[in-house]
């Protein structure tokens, strides 16, 4: 009986020990072999918003567009100016005496502006000067043709009054270029000179008679003078203004004078 007991001791002490070597050996890596690990996720950044990476650097547009500003309220004129009119003319002094008044003007010129206020124009003017019928009966002819061409050189004042109204005063030094022809003329060749013929240009160089040859009866005189005009602007919606002047036209050369008054109206840009 005794000895079952400790046969049956033994047996289940055996069982005890290799159970435990059993769950010893299932909990043992192989050898060589690194436990298996889950690797950590590195931190990630959040990303920057697209529209702050191409959003530009505005910092220094107030300060840009403050100076274009300036730059314009001071430079508030164009450096060129041009003007074109049409118009009627008035003589005066001994050109009234043999010219009737009302002939053809058209005048062209372009300036160029130092300041708002300040400017140097340069104009070329064509005025008709058709003869009187009582200057065409004194002078023996049936008709005639007689014009006058200028160029002129003028400092010109401009005198803002409101935004769209305006005007301006120039004067200045005048070269007149007149041309004339007789047609038909029945004068006697060295007859003596008269105030027309003076005028004409017939008797320049202190010829007292007529000249012998038929050139008398084609007339050309070069006169220097001066120029005094003014005039008043309206400005359009378009920028473009409407200018009407007045003029005071002056040549004089070996006692011979060109006097005549040219009014026009026309456009300013």
């Amino acid at each position: 009986m005794t000895g079952k007991f400790v046969t049956a001791t033994a047996l289940l002490v055996l069982t005890i020990v290799m159970g435990a070597q059993g769950r010893g050996f299932a909990q043992t890596a192989p050898a060589g072999q690194a436990p298996a690990t889950t690797p950590a996720t590195p931190a990630q950044q959040p990303a920057a918003p697209a529209d702050a990476a191409q959003k530009p650097d505005t910092s220094q547009e107030p300060a840009d567009l403050d100076s274009v500003s300036r730059r314009q309220r001071i430079h508030d004129y164009k450096n060129w100016s041009y003007n074109v009119g049409a118009g009627a003319n008035l003589n005066s002094g001994t050109t009234r005496t043999w010219v009737r008044q009302g002939g053809f003007v058209g005048s062209v010129g372009v300036a160029r502006n130092g300041n708002k206020y300040l400017g140097l124009r340069m104009d070329f003017d064509f005025a008709n000067m058709p003869l009187r019928d009582s200057t065409l009966e004194f002078a023996e002819a049936t008709g005639a043709s007689t014009h006058a061409y200028s160029v002129t050189l003028d400092p010109i004042i401009n005198i803002p009054v409101t935004k769209e109204y305006g005007g301006y005063v120039l004067f200045g030094p005048a070269f007149i270029h007149r041309t004339g022809s007789l047609s038909s003329d029945t004068t006697i060749p060295g007859s003596p000179c008269s105030s027309f013929w003076n005028w004409w240009g017939a008797c320049q160089n202190s010829n007292y008679n007529i000249p012998l040859s038929g050139d008398f009866t084609n007339s050309t005189v070069n006169e220097f003078g001066y120029n005094i005009g003014a005039g008043v602007t309206r400005k359009m919606p378009s920028g473009v203004e409407i200018y009407a002047e007045f003029r005071l036209m002056h040549g004089s050369r070996n006692n011979i004078q060109t006097d005549y008054r040219p009014i026009t109206i026309g456009f300013r840009w």
